[in-house]
């Protein structure tokens, strides 16, 4: 199954943050990564008062399901430090989302695919679309279209992963 996850940080060399969970992730079993994004500076979002975030966007396939991949995912977060806190959309050290699995769509307590706001965010569909023009989040339209809706303005790539 081609999957789709989206990486953020904004905490202690967000950079760094988000290479050691990609590290992680082609170290997991079951987990194969096809395409990496290049990085992208952030304004915050839903929260403005905290640090700029640096977001990526990773590829994989994987045969594991959505939700015992969702909990491998937060298992990454919790052994890098994700503190878990009141404070939605706060800093964070890193955060993994599942954007897409495949052409799922899922809505229960722990989950919903694709994910919930991600047609909002252009910090998230920037990089797919760098992957893949094309891709299209069901229910929505296609990266392309739906970033036409939003403002990408202050939003970066980065040279190198730096």
């Amino acid at each position: 199954m081609k999957v789709w996850l989206g990486l953020g940080s904004n905490l202690d060399q967000p950079a760094a943050q988000i290479n050691t969970a990609l590290t992680l992730l082609k170290a997991q079993p079951g987990i194969g990564v096809l395409q990496i994004s290049d990085f992208y500076w952030t304004p915050p979002w839903g929260d403005a008062l905290q640090d700029d975030f640096i977001n990526a966007v990773v590829e994989i396939e994987t045969d594991i399901g959505a939700m015992p991949l969702l909990r491998v995912l937060q298992s990454i977060e919790d052994d890098m430090g994700r503190q878990r806190d009141e404070r939605r959309w706060g800093p964070r050290v890193i955060d993994i989302d599942l954007l897409l699995y495949g052409d799922l769509v899922l809505q229960s307590v722990e989950l919903e695919l694709p994910h919930a706001r991600m047609h909002e965010r252009a910090f998230v569909l920037m990089p797919l679309y760098q992957l893949d023009e094309a891709l299209v989040i069901p229910g929505r339209g296609t990266i392309a279209e739906l970033l036409k809706e939003l403002d990408c303005s202050g939003i970066s790539r980065l040279s190198d992963g730096e």
